[in-house]
């Protein structure tokens, strides 16, 4: 053993020391990170549709708590807009694309298609640097 401790000591011409057990440094260090403005809201809240467009109907008078049916849906749109649609035809596609898109969920149960509106949350945050940035220029407009 001490002859190949020997050989390799000439070939490296180093000493070759005890290796101890000695606690090792942590690779990653955990920097505090500046505190972040959280703010959680709905895909609904930022969604701005056309006035008096057929998508700007559909959003209005479909909840999030209930299905229901095109008859409702245009009786719904002739409450609150005075709008009578006459053929379904015409919001149906502005349906299908929302509910393609993940907006509006929709079943069919018994012949009768029923939609609904999805609850979709995002978070967004904002690190402190803008929201002080944000907070000065509300200052300077006032």
């Amino acid at each position: 053993m001490m002859k190949i401790i020997d050989f390799f000591k000439k070939i490296f011409g180093k000493k070759i020391e005890k290796i101890e057990n000695k606690p090792k440094e942590p690779i990653y260090t955990q920097e505090t990170s500046k505190p972040k403005k959280v703010s959680i809201k709905s895909v609904w809240d930022i969604l701005k549709f056309n006035d008096n467009t057929q998508a700007s109907h559909l959003s209005s008078v479909i909840r999030f708590d209930e299905w229901v049916t095109m008859d409702e849906i245009r009786r719904r749109i002739f409450e609150l807009f005075q709008i009578d649609y006459k053929n379904e035809r015409s919001l149906y596609p502005y349906l299908k694309t929302l509910v393609d898109i993940g907006l509006i969920e929709s079943t069919n149960v018994g012949g009768k298609r029923k939609w609904r509106k999805k609850d979709l949350l995002i978070k967004i945050e904002e690190e402190e640097e803008e929201t002080q940035e944000i907070e000065l220029k509300q200052a300077v407009n006032q």
